[in-house]
Formats: C-alpha cells, sequence, structure tokens
C-alpha cells in the first residue's frame, strides 16, 4: 500500500497540490464545471479561450467526433470547436469568483486575439482580474487568426515572437505561457521565438489537423452537419507521441518552463511528459471521457510511483529521460535478436506472420506444438514480432562487446 504523500510542484511562482491541470477546453467552458473539477482535486484549470467584447463567435454542432473501437472509442477524440461563445468580460467574472472560492488553485485563462490593440486588451483585463496565468492560443488547428488566413500564428517565428512581446507587455508580473502547435517545420526555433518574446513558459502543444473519418456510403466526413463537415482539431491517446517529441525537442534546446498538453491519458502518461521536460500535464479529453473524478487516480498513481522509485517529488522526475535521448548516429550497434518465452506463449503465431511478411523470415513454425522458434542466424532484431505479441513474452537480447542489454516495453 502506498504511502498518501505531498505531490506538490512549483509552476512559474505558484505551488501546485499536484501537477495535474484541466487545460482550456470543453470542460472549462462553465464556471459550475470548474468548480466541480477544483472540488474533486485537480490542481488548477485554464478557462476555454476567450476573446475581445463583439468579437462574432459561430459555433457548429455537432462539433464532435471520435474513432476507435468498442470500449477505446475515443482513442482519439476530434472537436471543430474553436473558442468560447463567452467574451472576456464574462471570463474577467469566472475568474475573480474562482479566484475567491479557490485561493489555493491556479487560476487562468486563454486568449486569442486578431490584433495588438485584442491581444493587450485580454492580457490586461485577466491580469487585473487576478488569473494567475495567461495563456495565449497561437495554435488552434481550424485557424487562429494567423498572418494569412486559416494558418495559425504560431507556424510563424516572426509573428510568434512579436505577439507573445505584445501579450507580455500588457501582462506585466502575470505569468504568461504560449501555446504553440507542433505542424512547424523547426519546433525549437518557435520556442526560442516565444522566450525572446519575453514568455514565461510554453504550452507544448495543442490538438492536431485532422479529417476523423469519412462515411463511405454517404461519403460525408465527420463530424457531419447537414451532410458537410470540416477539419478536425485531434486530440486524446492517439497524439501523445507527437506531444511526447515535442516537449522534448523543446527541453533539449530551450531554457523555458513547459506545461505538457495532448495526448497525456493517465498518471503513467503524465510522468512521461514531465520526465521528458514538463513541469506540469494538462488534460482535456480524460476528463470529458471519464469524468472529473479522474484525479484520484492521477493522484495515487502518481504517489505510488514516486515511493517505488525512490523520487522525494515531482520535480524530481522533470527531463529524466532527456539524457537517454540521442540521434539516430549517436545511438550504438549491438547485434540483436529476439527471444520469447515459450513457456508463457499463447500459440497465436501473430510474431511468426509479421516476421514472415514484414520482417526477415527469422521466425520458424512448429504446427504441431503451436510454437514459434528464432533463427538467430536470420533475426536482425527488428522488434516487430515484439509488438504484435498480444501477451508480452517477446524481449530483445542487445549484446555489445561483453555487455548485454535486454529490451522490453511495458505499458
Amino acid at each position: 500500500m502506498y504511502k498518501e504523500r505531498d505531490i506538490s510542484i512549483n509552476f512559474l511562482g505558484r505551488n501546485l497540490d499536484s501537477p495535474f491541470i484541466l487545460s482550456a477546453s470543453p470542460s472549462t467552458d462553465e464556471v459550475e464545471m470548474v468548480a466541480n473539477a477544483l472540488r474533486e482535486g485537480w490542481a488548477g484549470a485554464i478557462l476555454k479561450t476567450t476573446s475581445i467584447s463583439g468579437q462574432q463567435v459561430y459555433l457548429k454542432n455537432p462539433m464532435m467526433s471520435s474513432f476507435g473501437t468498442m470500449s477505446k472509442k475515443v482513442f482519439g477524440l476530434g472537436n471543430i470547436d474553436l473558442i468560447s461563445k463567452y467574451h472576456i468580460e464574462e471570463i474577467e467574472e469566472r475568474v475573480k469568483y474562482l479566484k475567491k472560492e479557490f485561493p489555493h488553485k491556479l487560476i487562468g485563462a486563454s486568449i486569442m486575439g486578431s490584433k495588438k490593440e485584442d491581444w493587450q486588451t485580454l492580457a490586461s483585463r485577466l491580469r487585473k482580474a487576478g488569473a494567475d496565468i495567461i495563456e495565449c492560443s497561437f495554435s488552434c488547428p481550424q485557424g487562429s487568426m494567423g498572418e494569412e488566413p486559416g494558418k495559425m500564428l504560431a507556424q510563424s517565428v516572426e509573428a510568434t515572437e512579436k505577439v507573445t512581446a505584445w501579450v507580455k507587455e500588457a501582462a506585466d508580473k502575470t505569468p504568461v505561457l504560449i501555446k504553440i502547435t507542433p505542424q512547424v517545420t523547426d519546433i525549437v526555433e518557435v520556442a526560442k521565438a516565444v522566450k525572446r518574446g519575453g514568455a514565461d513558459g510554453i504550452t507544448a502543444s495543442n490538438t492536431i489537423p485532422s479529417l476523423l473519418s469519412i462515411n463511405i456510403k454517404t461519403l460525408e466526413p465527420y463530424p457531419t452537419i447537414f451532410g458537410e463537415g470540416s477539419y478536425s482539431g485531434l486530440s486524446g491517446f492517439a497524439i501523445k507521441p507527437i506531444t511526447l517529441r515535442t516537449i522534448a525537442e523543446i527541453a533539449k534546446n530551450v531554457d523555458i518552463t513547459i506545461s505538457g498538453n495532448g495526448g497525456a491519458y493517465s498518471w503513467r502518461d503524465a510522468v512521461e511528459f514531465m520526465s521528458v521536460g514538463a513541469t506540469n500535464v494538462q488534460f482535456c479529453t480524460l476528463p470529458m471521457h471519464y469524468g472529473f473524478r479522474v484525479i484520484r487516480d492521477l493522484k495515487s498513481g502518481l504517489m505510488h510511483y514516486l515511493e517505488e522509485q525512490g523520487f522525494t517529488s515531482p520535480s524530481d522526475i522533470v527531463g529524466k529521460a532527456l539524457s537517454h535521448i540521442k540521434s539516430q548516429e549517436e545511438l550504438k550497434n549491438p547485434e540483436t535478436h529476439s527471444q520469447i518465452d515459450t513457456e508463457r506463449c499463447i500459440g497465436c503465431g501473430l510474431c511468426y506472420i509479421a516476421c514472415r511478411d514484414g520482417g526477415h523470415t527469422a521466425i520458424k513454425w512448429n504446427e504441431d506444438e503451436r510454437r514459434p522458434k528464432v533463427d538467430e542466424d536470420k533475426c536482425t532484431g527488428c522488434a516487430m514480432c515484439m509488438q504484435v505479441c498480444p501477451v508480452s513474452v517477446i524481449k530483445m537480447e542487445e549484446k555489445l562487446n561483453s555487455e548485454i542489454y535486454y529490451y522490453t516495453e511495458e505499458r
């Protein structure tokens, strides 16, 4: 049994009771929902992206779709939503109310503007309202008032630096986070622009532009509105690998605080985000799917992990995996082959088929015993067989000089 323990962490000068906050999303678009989440135990929330008074907001419904099957139907969630219907005057009041009711929680808000006056007005009003953090959406995948129609602001290094400086000037001492997109040629250059602009941190990153699916009977896209659809912002577990790479690239090259966002679906995912450089982790699709109560699992899982690994604080995790991430040229070149635990093998034959038709024909099949056998002379150790094994009984043995290392995967 793990011990109840302190899992607080400092994020941009504010002590959070855990590294877990709600991202700007449908879950933070109604004040009573945010209040319920904070009562459940979330360390904070960033209110859904707001805009200047008078800006017209057109929300089209149905706005969500997903892909996956059975219990994993929301493996990836697509949303054609862009921005909150509530303007800055409403969000100001919500910030004031939430700060009064939950003084020890992080209360932030996300903003989006189309010109300097808008960005600075939004930032100034949130600062005066008492927001703990101002997050700037430079990355909504449906088109976020960038330099060109339909383009994301964070896809321009120059525009990113310029607008960041505008916001920070108006925000003064209130911390500013810039929410970027991985849909760029060089994420490091964008991150450097954020730092040059004076931001306090980066939210890495956002949903991914996507087309969720096509109904092959009607040829209509999902979600469908009177037979037509649009591109969605893809969130959920499906984009976790992209977010991991984005955080790691920034952390390895730019000295700036990172808030991880996009694809975390468990405490394990959060630990991975932190291990490559995130100081805290934002959640969106997970609580939308399973409710705000998932915070209990996130916190208890992290407590257990810290106890098991001998860490004293969540901050001990931050960046610990970065030294293990190398370029392909830097990697060693061991002699490798697969090992199959035939005692635990269920005889499905998937490894044999994968090696026969997608590997190096290095696995032989005993039809009578329904058991695979590795031909080490032919096996290159590509690990395709390990990926398809449904019961995880295959590992890679790597030999380099007199050293042996075993590669396994734990999920």
